[in-house]
């Protein structure tokens, strides 16, 4: 089985996390795709992750998740009691409403792990922004992932609703005008409309995201990363399809 895309191991070591942090890496590094994640990182230092160091976590994974190995870490009743005064999410994740798609169980994650945020087909408002914000804002959270998905119920709602002309019920045509321009951007490119509208989308969210003028600042000073990153359904994979500020 081919290792999930991610950042190269020279960027993702510059952030020194500590002995026991570079450990909890290892599995990666060595393409070991079902040995365990050593959660051996103290709450207070994975605030200080880098935005790469973040995403190799969860790169990592991710591979337990596709090998069918879930190491279920941070799922104990002394880390729910751990986090009840306070919470420090290494990453904010923003997917779809789907009921296939589960940040926690995709990237093997626990409680008090990730921020997430949902909405069809990972579209966003100034409300959704304005949630996103609240990690790297408040709470200084290293890492934004934008995470489309294979196969989107939402996405097709939007082909099917554009193509035919007609509106769909309540605010679901406030979904498909959100969807609108990443549907056109696919059917100029031929082929899967709604595959090639998933990753249009994607790229889109994760351009709209770079040029928040909240979040730009701690982009460029290189303490927030943002990652665009695709789901499949079926295998469970996770492949990486752009980042900003690595």
């Amino acid at each position: 089985m081919d290792d999930p895309p991610r950042i190269p191991r020279r960027r993702v070591l510059r952030g020194a996390v500590g002995a026991a942090g570079l450990a909890a890496l290892g599995p990666l590094a060595a393409g070991c795709s079902t040995t365990p994640l050593t959660r051996a990182v103290p709450q207070a230092v994975e605030r200080h992750l880098t935005p790469a160091e973040a995403w190799e976590r969860l790169a990592v994974g991710n591979m337990h998740w596709v090998a069918g190995r879930l190491d279920h870490p941070d799922q104990t009743p002394e880390r729910r009691r751990a986090v009840a005064a306070a919470q420090h999410p290494f990453a904010t994740v923003l997917t779809c409403i789907d009921s296939r798609v589960t940040p926690e169980t995709v990237f093997d994650q626990g409680v008090g792990d990730l921020f997430v945020v949902r909405t069809g087909a990972q579209t966003v408002d100034g409300l959704v922004t304005g949630s996103i914000e609240y990690g790297p804002l408040q709470d200084g959270t290293p890492l934004i992932v934008v995470l489309g998905h294979q196969n989107c119920g939402a996405v097709k709602a939007a082909v099917a609703a554009i193509e035919s002309g007609r509106r769909p019920p309540g605010h679901l045509a406030d979904v498909v005008e959100a969807l609108r321009p990443a549907v056109e951007e696919a059917r100029a490119q031929g082929g899967d409309t709604v595959d090639r509208a998933v990753h249009a989308q994607i790229r889109r969210t994760v351009t709209e995201l770079r040029r928040d003028p909240a979040l730009a600042p701690r982009i460029d000073r290189g303490g927030l990363g943002l990652v665009g990153a695709y789901y499949e359904l079926a295998s469970g994979r996770v492949s990486l399809l752009s980042t900003v500020g690595f």
